[in-house]
């Protein structure tokens, strides 16, 4: 290898980003060879990836996204994922397990350390036991140089992080920072605006940071009820041009958001809406029409209401299998949203859910059995709440079941099949695969049988033990990475248990302020709410603001809101699909 050649190897040692534009086919062929050793370890690459040799890479796992590079003298070991648009500067140190989202920078001799160092008396320090919480990294997140992150730590999307700091707690997404160790300055949207001094601050839109930074004293909720009665007043303000926003004209439809396609859910998502902020129908439509159309959705033969057809016309419903139930995840959600928006207008089905009414009680117990308890909790827990609410409705247009004591046998098996240790269905979850299954499971079971029909929830404390644990996990919970689904999953079942019981009231309280001043400020103008990252296994329509995202947050904060002791601020409360209070009384007690 001559000089020159050596030379211009050198050169992207330090100018990663040059390499693809540049490069010859010979260091093309080179860094393609260099990437195939790093594969044989486990690593992966996405295109136009470059990965300096001259970075000492001793990974265990490691994965970068498109177009992510790792440059010259980079110390890169431990569990390494990167997303897309991501880069390690010369001299930076990335070990641990550590996350990072799309479009993150990381400045020259900087350091992300995902793993600590014991340091009791009783044994020198080299024999400590290492710890490991891992560090996550938001999307669009720049980190400057010589910055520190220690372990544990989460930075929220759009951070930005001074050079020099020393971040040892976790940043809110928007959060400019700087100092060792590091404090919020302001909120990057606003540049000049006021400081945050408070990380707890969240991300709020303007107006609201004013009320809960800086060193104001006096009672943290009554902060929390002032910033919650601002943000009720601009939600309503904006509520109507938010469900114009989503109306499609030409299809006579609501989209969940400008550009994606009318579903009949994003209909009921608007229902529900403006009944919370306007006390009224979305003014699209008259309240009878709107009612028309979704009663004209339903399905007459099984009762429940099919999505539509990529053409716009009424959607095609799979075959039913033996016990004559009708397996479509989307049809049977319907049955809660398309109920609970005829309901908010005044009007009901048409039709009876027959796949309800026809399950006798043997059915059912058969049914319940094969659900996938151990491996898709959400899932066994979903068809409950499909199932339960089908029994609410045929009972409300008077239509006793094909076989009688279905309801009750269904209430029988889950008093007989419930976890008394975690108050819960299904597998308890591992360390590695945490409680998401459990809980989110949980929920959904319990909003359509237990609190639909008004009965107390079995081994109440136990629950709020299992669920606490599960919300302080910071895969789900950390700043910025919460999605609608997953802080409402924790958020009803504490609302839920608590009223049985002032177990640990304290801690549920401090969760549900932390997270009513994050949800707070994800309100976007004349947008409303997007639902959050996407969930386990790719769920929820993403990060956007629209009508889903919109109906399940004004939920969630006024769950938050209660558990808090401001739900009266709000001047609203859910009476759709999430609402408090139990839907009917059956007229039977539960066993047990």
């Amino acid at each position: 290898m001559d000089a020159q050649t050596a030379l211009d190897d050198a050169y992207f040692d330090y100018c990663p980003w040059d390499f693809v534009g540049r490069a010859s086919a010979g260091q093309r062929a080179a860094q393609d060879a260099h990437q195939r050793r790093l594969a044989e370890s486990g690593a992966h690459f996405g295109p136009r990836c470059y990965v300096s040799p001259a970075a000492g890479v001793f990974t265990d796992t490691l994965r970068l996204g498109t177009d992510s590079y790792i440059a010259g003298h980079a110390y890169v070991t431990g569990e390494v994922t990167a997303g897309d648009d991501c880069t390690v500067n010369p001299y930076a140190t990335v070990r641990g397990r550590i996350t990072l989202g799309d479009g993150v920078r990381i400045g020259a001799h900087s350091s992300l350390l995902g793993f600590n160092h014991g340091f009791a008396p009783d044994r020198p320090v080299h024999r400590q036991p290492l710890i490991a919480k891992g560090i996550t990294v938001g999307d669009d997140v720049w980190i400057g140089s010589h910055v520190v992150v220690l372990d544990g730590v989460t930075i929220g999307d759009h951070c930005v992080v001074g050079a020099g700091a020393v971040v040892t707690k976790d940043l809110a997404p928007w959060t400019v920072a700087a100092g060792n160790p590091a404090r919020p300055l302001r909120d990057r949207r606003a540049q000049g605006g006021p400081r945050r001094d408070r990380a707890v601050s969240g991300d709020l839109p303007g107006g609201l940071s004013d009320d809960l930074s800086g060193d104001r004293p006096g009672d943290p909720s009554g902060d929390l009820g002032d910033a919650v009665a601002r943000f009720a007043d601009r939600a309503r303000a904006q509520a109507a041009d938010l469900l114009a926003r989503c109306w499609n004209a030409d299809a006579g439809r609501y989209a969940d958001r400008p550009g994606a396609p009318t579903t009949v859910r994003a209909h009921c998502d608007a229902v529900e809406i403006a009944d919370l902020l306007l006390g009224s129908p979305p003014e699209q439509l008259a309240a009878d029409e709107h009612a028309a159309r979704l009663r004209a959705l339903q399905d007459p033969g099984s009762g429940l209401v099919p999505e539509f057809a990529p053409d716009g016309g009424p959607g095609v419903l799979p075959a039913p299998a033996a016990d004559g139930w009708i397996d479509d995840g989307t049809a049977e959600y319907h049955v809660l949203a398309v109920g609970y928006a005829l309901d908010l207008l005044g009007s009901r089905l048409t039709q009876p859910v027959h796949v309800a009414r026809r399950m006798t009680a043997g059915q059912l117990i058969a049914r319940l059995e094969s659900l996938p308890w151990r491996t898709r909790t959400w899932s066994a827990g979903a068809w409950v709440d499909c199932w339960a609410t089908g029994a609410h409705r045929n009972l409300e247009l008077g239509v006793e079941d094909g076989e009688p004591g279905a309801l009750e046998a269904l209430f029988g098996w889950l008093t007989t099949r419930v976890d008394p240790w975690t108050g819960m269905w299904g597998t308890a979850g591992s360390p590695a695969a945490g409680r998401l299954q459990l809980v989110n499971g949980y929920y959904r079971l319990t909003r359509g049988s237990y609190a639909q029909f008004g009965f107390d929830v079995p081994y109440a404390e136990r629950v709020v033990d299992t669920v606490l644990a599960h919300g302080r996990d910071q895969r789900w919970f950390a700043a910025g990475r919460e999605n609608a689904c997953n802080v409402l999953d924790v958020a009803h079942p504490l609302w839920l248990a608590g009223r049985r019981s002032g177990h640990r009231a304290a801690e549920v309280r401090a969760w549900a302020e932390e997270q009513l001043t994050r949800a707070l400020g994800r309100w976007r103008d004349g947008a409303g709410f997007g639902f959050g990252p996407a969930g386990e296994g790719g769920g929820g329509p993403g990060r956007e603001p629209g009508l889903q995202g919109t109906e399940m947050w004004l939920a969630i904060v006024w769950l938050l809101a209660d558990l808090v002791g401001v739900a009266d601020r709000l001047g609203y409360r859910p009476r759709g699909v999430h609402r408090p209070e139990p839907a009917r009384s059956p007229g039977f007690a539960p066993p047990g």
